[in-house]
């Protein structure tokens, strides 16, 4: 599958579940439905995957993406009234710090789902080394 499909059902997976529950709710219940339905579409995911963090070449610490799909797409989710700079900061620096081509903000907050995509500039190609499910 290619990053744009990959992305295309992510959305739909996304839609599916702002559709049926609305805005309101903690992102941990946006989360786990977001799984089953990642299921229902045939996505590999990892669920709160911890990735290190490398400060220059030396292990800085650890941070946990709310979903690895397909080993190439983070995704970060939001259930917050509106995005601000810090969310859309925070899902480009995931996906600089992981070195994944692309990643995804969903916000499940607003009375209308919200996405964006970024892209990181600085991706080597090279596959990361983490475990999926």
């Amino acid at each position: 599958m290619t990053l744009d499909e990959i992305t295309y059902k992510i959305n739909g997976c996304a839609m599916k579940v702002h559709n049926t529950l609305g805005n309101g709710f903690q992102e941990v219940i946006y989360q786990r439905c977001l799984a089953i339905e990642f299921d229902k579409a045939g996505l590999v995911f990892g669920r709160e995957i911890e990735q290190t963090i490398f400060y220059d070449g030396i292990d800085v610490g650890t941070r946990r993406a709310d979903f690895i799909v397909e080993g190439q797409i983070i995704v970060e989710l939001k259930a917050v009234i509106n995005m601000e700079d810090v969310h859309l900061a925070q899902a480009k620096n995931y996906v600089v710090a992981y070195d994944f081509p692309i990643g995804l903000l969903i916000n499940f907050g607003s009375t209308s789902l919200q996405f964006k995509k970024v892209f990181n500039a600085k991706y080597n190609q090279n596959p990361p080394n983490l475990k999926i499910r």
